[in-house]
């Protein structure tokens, strides 16, 4: 018997850990092979691949972001193998599981929950008796002898023992792709919480995974050249000796590996804090946290305990060892959050400044306390996959809309890096807050139908500034004190030399220097370094070396005085000089830059 194991990803660099789990389990027994794709591959093509491999089973592991796209799969394979039998798993079939057989007359079976020894056994009866009623976690339909078709859903299969799960990180034909994809790795199953927004929340107690054949399966995939580990733990830092022995082995053992994980930033302990802010080698820890909510009341309503002044301490303490990025998120949405509540939930999470923040909209995931609970609070949400809300009683579809304007430009300039130095100036300084800011823009965004159509790197920066100028020539902030555009052009220019990695063709603005001018100034630097910095002197770039590899830009402030304290002053204007790869002596690998102080023209 033939069997296929299939997904659609939501990214090509994607793996699914659910098919090589089940693989590992069954393949001594089976003739299985895992087919991955994308849930932006056409559905031909997929079909077509999927019928060169000549199935007699084929499993799809099903979520929220596929579960429409595999159906149009299915739908295509019934119609040109009417014999072949079609298993559905994963979260988002495990749930209303009558529903779905209801729906998809094509599909045979479904496999409820854990699926390695559910599956399994379904692959015994398929090739013996056909007994399904004793495979428990198994769905299906029993046709009966006066023709009548009743759907069974068997009782629920036992918590396994995870102790006796094979490894499904050890295939050979894995290792090629290693290095160009993420590689998802659980070290336990289940959450200790019970917040009703999340799937998670149905299943109750931690079980882990052995601790040597963890670190054994971590070792295999770093030798192997795997580049990325995302830990799928819904609590990785549950156990504080669990997550600080795991830690400690992966600080010994990363050689380049970066890892990342869901952790519960109000229960990190501050010994595992002071360990990973004194040995944690930069850039190999990655930390996803789930804020959601800053109002007490939402969050008691969604059964979810948070304490926001411990998160923050624990935010701010990783942020300032330097050590590791944070990706905090929101859900916009969840019960008693308005416009204006919400607005104060995005400020206060966004003060701790994390490299990334995500905004999300709340799901009526099947099977959630939530959905169940949806007409409490009014909820209209998605009849199909993802289950998005539409509104409910005290945040209307209108307001939804205006947020996802916010979502829009978090994620093109805050989430993307692109100016960082001119946003926070913004937000800061000009803006009453950051989500100000960043609602006024997307509303601009919006009102210009820029969502319709592309943009590459200088539209970006040219959109802001076509904001800026035209909304907010000049404002007086709550301290009385006057921004001028002047400053945040200055910014912007920084941020802009700053995104390339070689010396820019063009740029966005008029770049109004004469050229003999800018000619007599690069003269200088090659003959006056030392005018500039020592560091800057160290790099020995001539005359030629500096007209093929670096920019300048005059700005009408005080550059470095901003970066170093803050303050923005007009006494002096600053020479920015940007130097690219390719430097000459230094071999610089990417953009530097350096100030040379100015006496303004207007004093001179």
């Amino acid at each position: 018997m033939k069997v296929v194991l299939s997904t659609l990803n939501a990214k090509f660099i994607h793996t699914s850990l659910a098919l090589r789990c089940l693989k590992a389990y069954s393949e001594k027994d089976f003739d299985i092979d895992i087919a991955e794709y994308t849930i932006k591959d056409p559905a031909m093509n997929i079909v077509a691949d999927l019928y060169a491999r000549n199935a007699d089973v084929i499993g799809f592991s099903c979520y929220i972001w596929n579960i429409e796209e595999t159906i149009t799969v299915i739908d295509m394979i019934r119609k040109i193998k009417p014999d072949i039998k079609i298993v559905l798993g994963g979260p988002e079939v495990s749930y209303d599981t009558t529903g779905w057989l209801e729906r998809l007359p094509q599909v045979d079976y479904i496999v409820v929950g854990e699926g390695e020894e559910t599956f399994h056994h379904l692959l015994t009866e398929l090739s013996s008796t056909c007994k399904f009623h004793l495979v428990f976690g198994l769905a299906y339909r029993k046709e009966h002898q006066d023709g009548r078709v009743e759907i069974i859903v068997n009782p629920p299969r036992p918590k396994l023992d995870l102790a006796t799960l094979p490894s499904p990180h050890r295939f050979a034909e894995d290792v090629p792709s290693l290095a160009s994809r993420v590689v998802y790795f659980e070290t336990s199953r289940g959450c200790p919480f019970s917040c009703q927004f999340c799937l998670s929340s149905i299943e109750v107690g931690v079980r882990y995974f052995d601790m040597e054949r963890t670190k054994s399966d971590i070792l295999y995939l770093i030798d192997a050249g795997a580049k990325l580990i995302k830990f799928v733990d819904r609590t990785f830092n549950i156990k504080r000796d669990y997550a600080l022995e795991i830690f400690q082995f992966l600080i010994e053992n990363h050689r380049g590996c970066v890892f990342q994980f869901e952790i519960t930033a109000d229960i990190m302990r501050p010994e595992v804090l002071d360990y990973l802010a004194e040995h944690a080698p930069p850039g190999i820890f990655r930390f996803e946290i789930g804020v959601q909510s800053t109002n007490d009341l939402t969050n008691e309503a969604v059964q979810r305990r948070q304490n926001f002044a411990k998160l923050t301490r624990t935010v701010m303490k990783v942020k300032e060892s330097g050590k590791i990025d944070q990706h905090l998120d929101l859900i916009a949405g969840l019960p008693h959050e308005d416009y204006n509540s919400f607005r104060k939930t995005f400020n206060d999470v966004f003060e701790l400044r994390p490299e990334e923040l995500q905004l999300g909209f709340l799901k009526m995931l099947r099977g959630t306390g939530m959905r169940l609970d949806a007409e409490k609070h009014g909820y209209i949400y998605m009849d199909r996959a993802p289950y998005e809300i539409l509104g409910n009683d005290i945040m209307p579809f209108s307001d939804i809309v205006r947020i996802k304007r916010v979502e829009d430009v978090l994620e093109k300039y805050w989430n993307a890096h692109r100016m960082d130095h001119a946003l926070l100036y913004l937000v800061e300084r000009v803006f009453p807050s950051a989500f100000d800011f960043f609602q006024q823009f997307g509303d601009f965004w919006e009102g210009r139908g820029w969502q319709k159509i592309g943009h590459q790197l200088e539209d970006l920066f040219s959109r802001l500034w076509s904001f800026l100028s035209e909304k907010h020539s000049k404002q007086a902030t709550e301290d009385g004190e006057v921004w001028s555009l002047d400053v945040v052009l200055g910014l912007m220019k920084l941020d802009y030399f700053l995104q390339h990695n070689y010396k820019p063709r063009k740029v966005w603005w008029d770049f109004t220097m004469d050229k003999q001018v800018l000619g007599s100034w690069m003269k200088r630097l090659a003959e006056r370094p030392q005018d500039v910095s020592e560091q800057f002197a160290a790099l020995g770039l001539g005359d030629k070396e500096l007209q093929k590899h670096a920019v300048v830009e005059q700005l009408p402030f005080d550059l470095k005085k901003y970066l170093a304290e803050g303050v923005v002053s007009t006494e002096e204007e600053t020479l920015l000089i940007v130097i690219y790869s390719g430097g000459g002596k230094s071999d610089v690998r990417e953009a530097q830059f350096y100030t040379l102080p100015l006496i303004p023209a207007r004093q001179a």
